[in-house]
């Protein structure tokens, strides 16, 4: 029973030969609460570690031995339930914000090549997916016909437009073109039209005045 490290350590192998009556002082002040502990967190529904025992009532809290007196002591608040101890996430936020400035992202924070932190696949898929919705979506709202939807989808596979703008534009710049080729078709029509009748109107008049010196 020798106490390895406490001065006068064969008095006190002798006292507790003796009875015991001579121990460390820790061990003479504080009382074992593991009963009162286990009780406790069984009736609060949480771990022992969340216990906590008022320590200028330890004489009391040690005498209590059964469920009963352990709730009569947390009624009394005796003991009491810690709360839970919180793990914010406020320093982590506000990191994320500043990173979201383009702060901490020097060359001293990365970690992994340019490919490996954002891969060249993932930003094609991205702008592929982007393109070909605007597509559709246009298509739905019959603001471009299938023709026109298979010639875009096609150059934006061929890597023909690096973003949305750039495709809303050349979208816009086919259609007037188209527009511009219609109206010309059309006034190209009307004046062979114009023509026709011209012709037709020219050759009635010849017929008639060859008729007329005919009856003459």
């Amino acid at each position: 029973l020798k106490v390895a490290g406490w001065p006068g350590s064969a008095a006190r192998t002798e006292g507790a030969e003796c009875g015991g009556a001579d121990r460390p002082p820790n061990e003479l002040g504080a009382m074992s609460m593991t009963l009162q502990k286990r009780l406790a967190a069984e009736i609060k529904k949480c771990g022992r570690g969340r216990i906590w025992l008022d320590p200028n009532e330890a004489n009391e809290i040690s005498m209590a031995n059964s469920r009963f007196n352990i709730r009569k002591l947390i009624k009394d608040g005796l003991i009491i339930r810690k709360a839970v101890k919180m793990h914010s996430r406020s320093r982590v936020r506000k990191n994320l914000e500043a990173k979201r400035k383009g702060r901490h992202t020097g060359i001293g924070k990365r970690r992994g090549t340019r490919e490996a932190r954002m891969p060249t696949k993932v930003l094609w898929m991205r702008r592929q997916r982007v393109l070909r919705r605007l597509l559709r979506k246009y298509r739905q709202q019959k603001k471009i016909d299938k023709h026109i939807y298979h010639y875009f989808y096609r150059h934006a596979k061929g890597n023909a437009y690096k973003n949305k703008r750039v495709l809303v534009e050349a979208i816009h710049k086919m259609k007037a073109e188209k527009m511009k080729a219609k109206a010309l078709a059309e006034q190209q029509e009307a004046r062979k039209e114009k023509a026709k009748l011209q012709k037709a109107k020219k050759a009635q008049k010849k017929e008639d005045i060859l008729r007329q010196q005919g009856e003459k």
